[in-house]
């Protein structure tokens, strides 16, 4: 059966007898050593087809990796066949169209490295290492979702192979309740095999600002962020975020060790007006650190790559959407985000608004659109020691908050699941109902369900 199964592709099935075995199998969060029986590396849509009428007709648990990059560890599983499409890398820019077309196993960087040298940009995440699947699937925030929206926003058709091993294209013209679905709905209605995304003229150069202030200063700079972020331009996207300055060289050595409070924040339009616009925001008060600087959008998109290394560290990323940030929200947020149990863990204040907002609630399955903020723990730890600890912290955070929140999160920061059925309903919120019924139409067996699953609709 096996056999069979292997001679039918045209990439390779890696199994625990083949030496590249554990280096295929790695996906990018340390915390996860998961061991899937079979590990076909699709060399194409047949291989796609073949592997999911493999695991269907023969009842094998199967997961879905694009950039394996899903901090819950939902591209590979324990003893099942994972579908790895990190071999499909084809990307066409459709210079006529103004849009791109992306295989499911390219990644952020790659799609920069393509576009941009048309002047182009599919706005998309902001790690270059991520897998543009996962992302876009669910929902895919980044530096130009003031300006252009989310990914899914600028998603205009998908590829996808059902369940049942039909391949089929889905727009808002065609299987439209699928496209619908998949623009937020995660991985629950089959492996997207490609992507056709917007794309717009960005750059050569952006304007970054990123001055590190002190986190004893977050009280009085996170009032002064927000009514700088409330009368901003769509061109500018922020995050504040509160982090450690680790003791590499790219850091004065008497910066080491500080906890800052860092106001990061990227306009996309004409550079000089950039560094005019964003000028207030590095007057605030002192800064430790200033990295503000004009830079081209493809190396802006790398900044982060160096501190969320591949299976290196350990990863516990779990949001929530918040409201304003008044006096109480922030007395809640600035002890805990000043005081983590470890180093690097990263906190990060979303703010959201501009294009991503004039996107109503039911257009696509996506929450949290009309929030003023996302509040996301990334945490990132070497030593697994301290998992209990990291989590916990993590967790007891994110519920000190809920009197702050209206309800929802970030099913893509969505920790490891644990809430189960419980979390998926808050992500989804309304919509869950509807994403229920497609994938009873399109996956009635469930057959993908290592995800953030949405049970089909009895």
């Amino acid at each position: 059966m096996i056999d069979d199964f292997s001679a039918s592709l045209g990439g390779a099935l890696v199994t625990a007898a083949d030496s590249n075995y554990d280096e295929v199998r790695q996906i990018w969060n340390g915390m996860h050593d998961k061991k899937p029986a079979l590990i076909a590396q699709c060399s194409g849509v047949a291989d796609v087809i073949a592997s999911v009428n493999f695991a269907r007709e023969n009842d094998i648990l199967v997961s879905v990796r694009g950039g394996g990059h899903n901090v819950g560890g939902s591209a590979s599983n324990d003893g099942g066949l994972m579908i790895d499409l990190s071999q499909m890398k084809g990307i066409r820019v459709d210079l006529e169209k103004k849009t791109v077309y992306a295989q499911g196993g390219v990644t952020i960087a790659d799609l920069d490295r393509e576009t941009s040298v048309f002047g182009l940009v599919a706005p998309s995440g902001v790690v270059s290492t991520t897998g543009i699947a996962g992302l876009t699937l669910g929902g895919g925030l980044g530096h130009l979702r003031k300006r252009y929206g989310l990914s899914i926003d600028n998603l205009v058709s998908v590829d996808v192979v059902t369940a049942d091993g039909q391949f089929i294209t889905a727009c808002e013209k065609q299987n439209s309740d699928l496209f619908w679905a998949v623009r937020g709905g995660g991985g629950n209605f089959g492996v997207v095999t490609s992507f056709q995304y917007q794309v717009y003229p960005v750059g050569p150069l952006v304007t970054l600002c990123a001055p590190f202030y002190p986190a004893e200063e977050a009280p009085k700079i996170l009032p002064a962020w927000q009514a700088f972020m409330d009368e901003s331009p769509d061109e500018i996207s922020s995050t504040a975020m509160f982090w450690t300055i680790p003791p590499v060289p790219d850091f004065p050595e008497e910066a080491h060790g500080r906890r800052v409070l860092i106001l990061l924040a990227v306009h996309s339009g004409e550079v000089e007006k950039g560094e005019q616009l964003l000028k207030p925001l590095r007057e605030l008060s002192t800064p430790l650190v200033d990295l503000s600087t004009p830079l081209p959008w493809t190396t802006l998109q790398t900044m982060f790559d160096p501190f969320f290394p591949k299976g290196e560290q350990l990863y516990y990323f779990k949001s929530r959407y918040i409201n304003r940030l008044d006096t109480k929200s922030i007395d809640a947020i600035v002890p805990k985000a000043s005081n983590p149990p470890q180093p690097m863990v990263l906190i990060a204040i979303w703010h959201i608004g501009g294009a991503m907002s004039r996107v109503k609630d039911d257009a696509t399955p996506f929450s949290g659109r009309q929030s003023n903020y996302l509040f996301s723990i990334d945490a990132i730890w070497a030593d697994a020691a301290a998992n209990d600890e990291v989590i916990s912290y993590s967790r007891e955070f994110l519920d000190d908050l809920k009197d702050f929140s209206p309800g929802g999160l970030y099913v893509n920061f969505a920790g490891l699941g644990e809430e189960g059925t419980d979390l998926v309903k808050s992500a989804y919120g309304k919509n869950y109902e509807r994403l229920s019924v497609i994938k009873k139409k399109y996956d009635p067996g469930n057959l993908f369900r290592i995800n953030q699953n949405i049970k089909p609709a009895e």
